[in-house]
């Protein structure tokens, strides 16, 4: 017991060396710290939930790390840093989920984000905040534009861009990432143009050309990815959901049937009343969600050797899927690892948008 319990502590990532440092709100199970590694430290991260937490102890260990409501976390008992990140939650912004707003319940802790910020003796000089891509689009743009006016009252000059997972990993999961700075710091020309980019949508451009204080970031395109959605199948996963095949329909069976050899994923959804698999040729993944509700957990199809299979991704391709390498921890049941990756950033987007941004931005704006 004593030597499992050393291996285990052997395994912890260290997070602690890095010329910057970080608050991660919402921080989930972590990735978005492994990917900022090297670049800032998390001196203070936080979650209400006990099985992200759990994910995020066994990865870097909870010096660090608080367990509880944002509702209770008060800005001026933090320590300083350089950055805060926020990925908020998205369930009533998603186009998917019940839309109530950036006031309701769940995506409306960004005000609690908000008032810890107004809280801290000393604001870090950094924001960011990370959601789904519906805060862009939702009530005509409403959701955004009330966001950018409150970091705009608390003096802060800031962009919106959207960044899919996919550029990266066989996932398609398109996310907003708002890059705030402090009104009056210097930001590197390089980042920013006098227009819309590669990583603005229309909704974006809409946005940025009648906001005050907008930001146009810009940045070059990551290298084209090499690997697909084959790339992260285990193999020795046992194929059990072959029942699930009999829902796939008649238009996906005909592409189905065109193919000798195929990895397709899929969702079940109702369609007319009737229950159906939906799914995707194209070598990636839909984007991962939260395990509740039989919908809401993606199959993977297999079609080789004259045979077609199904079974549920597992919690290894859903780490995968989110960059996370094979030495990451995901202790608990199916469920938990598969909430934990599904409500987390796709590691290397979180790595993508620390080098090409933070890290500049951290140089330039505490340069003094």
């Amino acid at each position: 017991m004593m030597l499992q319990s050393t291996m285990f502590e052997q395994q912890k990532i260290d997070l602690s060396s890095a010329p910057w440092t970080m608050h991660e709100f919402f921080a989930g199970s972590g990735l978005v710290a492994y990917g900022l590694k090297g670049m800032f430290a998390p001196v203070w991260a936080n979650d209400i939930s006990e099985q992200k937490a759990t994910v995020y102890k066994a990865n870097f260990g909870d010096n660090h790390f608080e367990l509880d409501d944002i509702k209770n976390i008060r800005g001026y008992e933090l320590p300083c840093a350089h950055l805060s990140w926020a990925s908020f939650p998205c369930q009533d912004l998603s186009l998917a989920g019940s839309l109530g707003g950036i006031h309701a319940s769940r995506s409306g802790l960004v005000w609690e984000w908000l008032r810890v910020l107004d809280e801290m003796e000393q604001r870090p000089k950094i924001l960011l905040l990370e959601n789904v891509v519906g805060l862009l689009s939702t009530s005509k743009g409403n959701n955004y534009r009330i966001l950018h006016t409150a970091l705009v009252e608390r003096g802060y000059d800031c962009g919106a861009i959207v960044l899919n997972a996919s550029y990266f990993v066989p996932q398609s999961r398109p996310r907003v990432f708002i890059l705030a700075v402090e009104h009056g710091c210097q930001i590197p020309d390089e980042l920013v143009g006098d227009g819309p980019c590669w990583l603005h949508t229309k909704t974006a451009i809409e946005l940025g050309r009648s906001l005050p204080q907008w930001i146009w970031w810009k940045t070059g395109k990551p290298p084209r990815r090499d690997k697909t959605l084959k790339d992260i199948v285990e193999d020795t996963a046992p194929f059990d959901k072959d029942n699930v095949l009999r829902l796939v329909p008649e238009r996906h069976q005909t592409k189905l049937n065109d193919h000798s050899a195929v990895y397709a994923t899929g969702y079940r959804r109702t369609r007319h009343g009737e229950q159906q698999l939906e799914l995707r040729f194209d070598g990636i993944a839909g984007c991962l969600r939260t395990p509740e509700g039989g919908s809401s957990k993606q199959y993977l199809v297999v079609k080789k050797d004259g045979m077609t299979h199904a079974r549920l991704l597992t919690v290894r391709e859903a780490a995968r899927l989110m960059g996370a390498p094979d030495s990451f921890i995901l202790p608990g049941s199916y469920n938990d690892g598969y909430k934990a990756m599904g409500d987390a950033v796709a590691m290397p987007v979180a790595q993508f948008i620390g080098e090409r941004f933070l890290i500049k931005i951290a140089e330039a704006v505490y340069d003094d």
